[in-house]
Parts: C-alpha cells; structure tokens; sequence
C-alpha cells in the first residue's frame, strides 16, 4: 500500500479531514499548510524518511497525550524552517 495513502487513511480512521489546515506564523506573516500539503511535501523524500513519518504518524495516534493535531504542527514548523534556512 502507497505510504501516503496509508498516512491519509489514518486521519479518516481519527476522523479528521486531510484538507484541515494549521496556521503558522512566521516573522508576523501567517503561512497556511494543510495537512495533505505537509503528507505530500514528506513524501518527496526517501522511502526510508517516508516510513519513519508514517510510524510517527501512528505513534502520535497511540500517544494520546501527543495527539495528531501536535505532530502535524510540528512537521509543519519544520517543512516551514527548512523551506527557510533554503532562503537565507
């Protein structure tokens, strides 16, 4: 099975929409990632990375206290630094 598709079934089994987004703000200016967007934008990298973000993913379900919404924040705020450091 796709590892993306796998990761967007996760969400549907919690109930979530995977066109949910979360607002970050970066310098004053706010920056909108959807949750496909950030599945997406890790899937682009190794197989090896993909499955480590999808074991993430089902830990963060596991680890009530972590919950989804916290790990798709901080996947967000790292896509966001990376694409960032690239700037500079």
């Amino acid at each position: 099975m796709e590892i993306a598709k796998e990761c967007r079934d996760i969400l549907i089994q919690e109930g979530i929409n995977t066109n949910s987004s979360i607002d970050f703000d970066v310098n004053g200016e706010v920056m909108t990632l959807t949750l496909d967007y950030i599945i997406d934008t890790y899937m682009q990298a190794s197989q090896e990375s993909q499955l480590v973000f999808l074991r993430a993913l089902q830990k963060s379900v596991e680890a009530k206290e972590m919950g989804i919404e916290k790990f798709f924040e901080g996947m967000g705020q790292l896509l966001l630094m990376t694409h960032l450091s690239k700037k500079i």
